[in-house]
């Protein structure tokens, strides 16, 4: 089987995660070819995607060694494991679910579960997650997150939703150790259309935004 282990280490050298929702087997091969031509080492696919499974499989098979592929949408143990069986590498969830955590840990598979509230970033970082996923992001703003760093200053967050090019350094710089890339770049009408390149560019683009940010504080 193709494509790399979820290596967290990695990741948080290039830590954007494209997520792909409601591709088809027409599409699917153009769509994971544009992310990766963009630079994306991290690709997830979700399970509330039409035979999301297969599309999965078909996604291991064809990703080559140094991209790594997971699941998203993933709410319950059952769906976690078929999952894995298909190829993912690693476990997106939009909550917290007790079973699904306690499933990655038995098998060492990285979690990143949802959560909003600092309770529920706490509840989900003491059940193992690799990194928390703060959604919908674009709700609370950068400062939220800054926010909520100052007392849980150890957990490592990742903002999903409503990130962009041009607002993606004001996350990083509130305090987000990854961030994630979805429908505003892999919208389901640029899929239908196949306008491949609109995606590569655009991905190209937003990790273009990243690398200026840590070129920035780091010089």
């Amino acid at each position: 089987m193709a494509g790399a282990g979820f290596d967290l280490s990695r990741f948080l050298t290039r830590p954007v995660l494209g997520i792909v929702r409601g591709a088809d087997e027409a599409c699917l091969a153009g769509v994971l070819d544009a992310l990766v031509e963009g630079g994306l080492t991290h690709i997830e696919i979700t399970l509330n995607t039409a035979n999301a499974l297969g599309l999965l499989s078909q996604a291991a098979k064809r990703l080559s060694a140094g991209v790594c592929l997971g699941a998203g949408t993933v709410r319950n143990r059952a769906d976690a494991a078929r999952a894995l069986d298909a190829g993912a590498r690693f476990i997106v969830a939009p909550t917290l679910d007790g079973d699904v955590a306690g499933f990655c840990r038995e098998r060492s598979v990285a979690y990143f579960p949802g959560a909003l509230t600092p309770t529920e970033i706490e509840r989900a970082w003491d059940a193992g997650a690799a990194l928390v996923k703060v959604f919908p992001a674009s709700q609370m703003g950068p400062g939220y997150l800054s926010t909520v760093k100052g007392p849980l200053d150890e957990v490592r967050l990742m903002a999903v939703g409503g990130v962009n090019r041009e607002n993606v350094a004001e996350y990083l710089a509130a305090g987000a150790s990854a961030v994630a890339i979805g429908g505003s770049i892999v919208s389901d009408k640029r899929m239908k259309n196949k306008e491949f390149k609109a995606i590569r560019e655009d991905v190209q683009g937003f990790l273009l935004a990243v690398k200026k940010f840590y070129s920035k504080i780091n010089a």
